[in-house]
């Protein structure tokens, strides 16, 4: 698949800062900016959200990648799913969970909080949503409030990258190729 929109946006100053940003951080400048970048008030916005999103911290850092994934995989995100596996590999999140994403159910690497929190993505990611009252008050129990309304938001966040995403057309950039990947001979 081709991108639906051209990623050689104009090079406005705001691109300019960004790129470099994400040159820096990412070692490349990332399909969502240069997508972004032909309307200045949407990346301007969105480089301010997710910086914002960044300084949440009530919620466990792997729960918050699996949700993440979670979302990523069920909306049917490639960019998503290549970023969110090089990104968490990065941080050293093990490799067979970042792998199983997509399969979780039939894996046996995942602990039952994080089937729960993959239950969860999964649930709210689908339209319309599905989420039931009883893996609600489990998580909320298991979580405590702040952290399962950061749940509930990331995952929500999720849903906005990976669905615009997929609809621009942008698929994966090679992140995960820059990992160290098990290859099925070496398990």
């Amino acid at each position: 698949m081709t991108a639906r929109i051209p990623l050689a946006p104009p090079r406005t100053l705001l691109f300019r800062a960004v790129s470099w940003y994400s040159n820096r951080t990412y070692g490349k400048v990332i399909d969502p900016l240069r997508a972004a970048a032909h309307h200045t008030g949407v990346l301007w916005a969105g480089a301010r959200f997710e910086l914002s999103v960044g300084r949440w911290k009530k919620l466990d850092p792997q729960l918050k990648a699996l949700a993440v994934m979670s979302a990523a995989a069920t909306v049917g995100c490639g960019w998503c799913m290549d970023f969110g596996y090089w990104e968490n590999h990065r941080h050293g999140m093990d490799p067979r969970k970042l792998r199983d994403v997509p399969v979780w159910r039939e894996s046996e690497v995942y602990a039952p909080l994080e089937r729960d929190v993959m239950e969860y993505a999964e649930a709210m990611s689908v339209t319309p949503p599905e989420v039931g009252d009883e893996l609600a008050q489990r998580l909320r129990t298991a979580l405590g409030e702040a952290a399962f309304v950061e749940l509930t938001t990331m995952v929500a966040v999720e849903n906005m990258r990976s669905r615009t995403n997929s609809a621009l057309g942008l698929t994966s950039q090679g992140f995960k190729d820059r990992c160290e990947v098990e290859r099925p001979a070496d398990r």
